[in-house]
């Protein structure tokens, strides 16, 4: 570090994105990307907009946005797009924590949390999981701050249901409620029918995962027009032209190609299932996941031990160090070639 860098700068500590080494070739199921290229039709209008780049793209991304809403159906007003759901997210902790709104957050969940309260330099709180890794929202109720659950959950892919979602809502009246939904299409239910009956809601999804665009970069935010026009105000004050156009023609592709999404989701469940029975026929204990990756553990070798053979047999997985879950690994559900291959690696592991 330079020493020019400020005091809040130095104390950052920032998130670690999964590890993308180009020493050889790998299978990679470590950063719950889609095994599946974008739909043709996204890259067709992705192709068309190439030509037009010389040009800004539409601050409001009106077009983009009138597709998200016919989808998740809401009105347009009700949307908010981003480069990334991360960016909607980072725009929540600044539009709504400080020191007397703290961010309130489970302690296992998504990295990036803690990492935008210090960034924004805003206090934060964790709260422990259950032993089984469950999420109990009675902890969460009453609350003075600004709470951010991922449903599901992530690393453990577990989930909780709209009426728990609703008790936050309306406990936390005062304050607003964010339900990141980054992995909802592969088993959850989405909140976004609630922002009709809560002013306090907002919902966050991203384009990365079950719609195949990880590397475009897009995601967006639901809630009362009151809550966007806030979120907007912070894109304005930051980045008016935070969608570019290839991206943005490519989210109206994704969206209207349906089949080739519905298509998808079916194949990467039934994937996951198929490799969470197996590892469970190799004495794995595996989270009930509701998303595109398995959570997992074995009593026969340690997940960091894991991680690091399946390595050395060119097959990525994630390993977190942190001590309640670091007998586990995180394994994305990829093709079902992949996945064998895998199953296949983990076998030879254990039977060394």
């Amino acid at each position: 570090m330079s020493n020019f860098l400020n005091e809040k700068t130095a104390r950052l500590a920032p998130y670690v994105p999964g590890e993308q080494p180009k020493d050889k070739k790998y299978i990679k199921l470590n950063t719950n990307e889609s095994p599946f290229p974008p739909s043709k039709r996204a890259l067709s209008l992705a192709k068309k907009e190439m030509a037009n780049c010389n040009l800004y793209p539409d601050p409001d991304c009106s077009a983009l946005i009138s597709e998200i809403a016919k989808t998740v159906k809401v009105k347009p007003e009700n949307v908010i797009v981003s480069n990334g759901s991360d960016e909607v997210l980072n725009f929540a902790f600044i539009a709504y924590c400080s020191e007397n709104a703290p961010a309130i957050f489970p302690d296992i969940t998504y990295g990036f949390y803690k990492v935008f309260a210090g960034v924004n330099g805003v206090p934060y709180k964790e709260i422990a999981l259950k032993g089984d890794f469950s999420i109990d929202v009675n902890d969460y109720l009453d609350k003075n701050g600004v709470i951010f659950i991922a449903n599901p959950n992530a690393p453990t892919g577990l989930t909780i249901p709209l009426s728990d979602i609703e008790k936050l809502l309306k406990k936390n009246k005062n304050r607003v409620v964010v339900i990141d939904e980054a992995y909802v299409d592969f088993g959850g239910e989405s909140a976004v029918k609630l922002i009709k009956k809560y002013d306090n809601l907002l919902v966050t999804q991203t384009f990365s995962k079950s719609r195949s665009m990880a590397g475009a970069r897009l995601g967006f935010g639901v809630a009362s027009e009151k809550i966007i026009n806030d979120l907007k105000t912070v894109k304005y004050s930051t980045n008016p032209y935070n969608v570019n156009r290839v991206t943005a023609a490519m989210g109206i592709g994704a969206l209207k190609d349906k089949k080739y999404f519905s298509d998808n989701i079916s194949s990467i469940i039934k994937n996951r299932e198929d490799t969470t029975l197996a590892l469970k026929n190799l004495g794995f204990e595996c989270l009930d996941s509701k998303t595109n990756f398995i959570f997992a553990k074995s009593d026969k070798i340690l997940g960091e031990n894991l991680y690091l053979k399946l390595k050395e047999k060119g097959i990525l997985v994630r390993h977190f160090n942190k001590e309640r879950i670091s007998d586990y690994i995180r394994v994305t559900v990829g093709s079902a070639s992949e996945m064998q291959a895998f199953i296949t690696a983990v076998k030879e592991i254990l039977g060394e």
